[in-house]
């Protein structure tokens, strides 16, 4: 990989990037497109995947995989 790509990959995750309770957090919904994952379907299988993982290393998945839902906005009806 060319470094002007790592450059460019580097800068597209950092202004996903979010703040919720003082931590830098990223939304598996905005990961999916710079990962280049077209299905949520798709995706949603690799995050199952890094959560297998993470519990294998003894890790507790809920602190590093927040179930954190988007509220939508909807405009009220008359």
């Amino acid at each position: 990989m060319k470094s002007d790509e790592i450059r460019s990959l580097f800068a597209q995750f950092e202004a996903a990037a979010s703040e919720l309770e003082s931590v830098e957090c990223w939304s598996a919904r905005e990961m999916q497109n710079l990962l280049g994952y077209s299905k949520w379907e798709n995706f949603e299988k690799v995050i199952q995947k890094a959560k297998d993982a993470c519990k294998n290393a003894g890790e507790e998945t809920d602190y590093h995989f927040p179930d954190v839902r988007k509220m939508i906005l909807k405009g009220k009806r008359r």
